[in-house]
Order: C-alpha cells, then sequence, then structure tokens
C-alpha cells in the first residue's frame, strides 16, 4: 500500500516533469539539419549522410546513406565487411532503422549480405514485422534480390586463427583497440602513428542519428558484434530501445559499448525519455550511464557504454561509462570530431 509521504512525493515529480515537457516544447527553436555518430572515425560516414540531408534529404535516406560507408569498408573489423568473426569464424551481422514515425526494422544474425542496414530497412517498410533473425533473415534478404558475399576477408580469417591460439574473449577489444589508436592520433606519435583505415583492427559498431531540414528524426545503427563472440550472440545493436530508439516528439539516441550493459539498461530508450522531461542530451545520456555503473558496482571501471543523442531542437550531446570514447558531428556550422564526457 502507497503511504501518503511517497504519494505527494511522487505527485510532485510527476508535476515537474510535466512541466519540463511542457517547457521543452514551448521553446524548442530549431536549429537545422544535424547527423551525428558514434566513434570521431565515422566522420567518413557523416559525409554520406551530410549529402542527403544538405540537399534537403530525409533523415531515414541520410542515415541508411552513412551506415553503409562502413559496412563496406573491408578495415572496419566491427561492422559488415571484414568484421571480425564468431569463435566458430562466421561473420554475423545485426542491424536496425527506426524512423520519425515510429516505425522500426531489424535483422539479427544475419551472414553473408554487405548491407543489413538495407534489409532493415525493407523489414521496416514491406513487412508486417520488426525483427527478422539468423535463416528467415537471410531467406528474406535474398527474396529482395541481395546477393550473398563472403564478409570474411583474409585479414579477419587470420587474426581469428590467430585467436583460436589462446580463445581468450575480451569483449572490450575492439574498443581498446579503437581508442589507443585515438590517443596516437592525439599526441601525434610518429612512431606509433598510423593512418585510417590502415589498422586491421578499428573501431566499435556504428550508431548514427540525424535530423533533417524538415525537423524529422530518424537512426540507424550496424555491427558485426563483438569479435569472437558466442555463436548467436546479439547485442544492443538491433534491439529497439536498447541501441537505438527516435522519438519525433523529443528526440534520437544511439550507443555503443558492450551491449549486453546497454540492453540491461534499454539505453537508447532511457535517453529519449530523460530528454522528454526536460533533460538536455548531455544530461540523458549522463543517466543511463549512470545505470550502467550502479549494475556494475566495482567492476564498472572496465565496462564501455557510450551514448549521444539529439533532441527536437538539433541540440546533440554524449556521455560515456569510461574516458575515450567519441562522436562525429555534422551541421550547418560545424564538420568535426568530438571527445565526450565520461563518469570515469
Amino acid at each position: 500500500m502507497l503511504d501518503r509521504r511517497k504519494f505527494i512525493q511522487l505527485t510532485g515529480l510527476s508535476t515537474a516533469l510535466l512541466s519540463s515537457q511542457s517547457c521543452l516544447g514551448a521553446d524548442s527553436q530549431f536549429e537545422g539539419p544535424v547527423v551525428l555518430s558514434t566513434w570521431s572515425p565515422n566522420m567518413k560516414a557523416n559525409k554520406a549522410a551530410w549529402e542527403v540531408l544538405s540537399k534537403g534529404g530525409r533523415a531515414l535516406d541520410a542515415v541508411e546513406a552513412g551506415v553503409m560507408i562502413p559496412e563496406a569498408d573491408p578495415t572496419d573489423t566491427s561492422v559488415g565487411y571484414g568484421g571480425l568473426p564468431d569463435r566458430d569464424g562466421r561473420v554475423t551481422v545485426d542491424a536496425c532503422v527506426m524512423d520519425e514515425k515510429g516505425q522500426c526494422g531489424s535483422v539479427m544474425g544475419l551472414e553473408d549480405i554487405l548491407h543489413p542496414v538495407k534489409v532493415a530497412r525493407l523489414v521496416m517498410e514491406q513487412t508486417p514485422h520488426v525483427q527478422f533473425v539468423g535463416e528467415g533473415a537471410l531467406q528474406f534478404a535474398l527474396s529482395k534480390g541481395f546477393e550473398r558475399m563472403n564478409l570474411l576477408t583474409p585479414e579477419a580469417e587470420k587474426a581469428w586463427k590467430e585467436w583460436l591460439k589462446t580463445s581468450k574473449y575480451d569483449p572490450m577489444r575492439t574498443m581498446k583497440d579503437l581508442e589507443e589508436k585515438i590517443e596516437r592520433e592525439k599526441n601525434n606519435d610518429e612512431a606509433m602513428l598510423y593512418n585510417w583505415p590502415s589498422e586491421v583492427l578499428n573501431h566499435d559498431t556504428i550508431g548514427m542519428i540525424a535530423i533533417d531540414a524538415k525537423g524529422n528524426l530518424s537512426g540507424a545503427c550496424s555491427t558485426s558484434g563483438m569479435a569472437f563472440k558466442m555463436r548467436g550472440r546479439v547485442g544492443d545493436s538491433p534491439i529497439i530501445g536498447a541501441g537505438l530508439f527516435v522519438d519525433n516528439e523529443v528526440g534520437a539516441a544511439t550507443c555503443t559499448g558492450i551491449g549486453e550493459e546497454i540492453v540491461k539498461v534499454c539505453g537508447a530508450h532511457t535517453i529519449v525519455e530523460m530528454m522528454r522531461h526536460g533533460a538536455s542530451p548531455e544530461e540523458a545520456c549522463k543517466e543511463a550511464v549512470r545505470r550502467i555503473v550502479k549494475n556494475n558496482g566495482d567492476k564498472a571501471k572496465n565496462v564501455q557504454g557510450g551514448f549521444i543523442a539529439i533532441n527536437k531542437k538539433g541540440e546533440f550531446g554524449g556521455f560515456s561509462v569510461m574516458k575515450k570514447f567519441s562522436m562525429a558531428v555534422r551541421n550547418n556550422k560545424m564538420e568535426q570530431a568530438l571527445d565526450v564526457k565520461s563518469w570515469f
């Protein structure tokens, strides 16, 4: 039974949240198209998305075009072609999309298809379903004219065979390599420096969100998942509400990191709901991070989760559990890679 004091507290909180929501709507002034993606190397993905947005195109078309860039990049070992395989040596890819109408589509555990983001969009637009998985996802893709392609590159196969010598699973592997690479670039370490996209291991997943000239939001995610994962493992990226969420009245959010931890806090949905009640994009992302930290206690310092968000005004922000997470931003005023604040 709810006592009187708790009832008053909850009533007061609800009133405050509704007030914040009303203020957000009243003060909202749209600042123009924006595209935001996880990790600084995705500046090149943003460029493809901006080609659509700068011409007045739809946000959904923009994020699809942007995500396709790393999907087809054989040097990107965590997205699409060139992705590091599972522990059985098979590359499986996951992707999802969500548009301004609240419609969404997703594929999980898909094999032999170069652009899973395109398949996810067709799931959304041409089926009564939201999620397809495994053989069913492949069958659907083939029925829509996609051709099979071996996504395992010689470099990724070599890395897998090297991993088999110890079979030590580290879910932070791709993120650690990326963070080290970015740090070397910042310090201009000539002895260690190398240019994109020459390193075999580079970055982790792409989550991309955008708002177009009409003020409509959309998002997309794509990944080949954790390197050397167990067969059948799926992380947060293709799960609506975890790796991606869009509400055209409020904003959009996406993320990267240890997918299992992001799923546990419904990361992207949490962020959008926080923005609905008046939080800035950065504040909303910080709340999702706080929940991951709470869940993991002393172990949280070794669990990365990075979040980015855009609100209806076109304001953006991010927050991560650990340092060195970055985001790529493109709008009418800037084209830049930015480090985000972190809990630790």
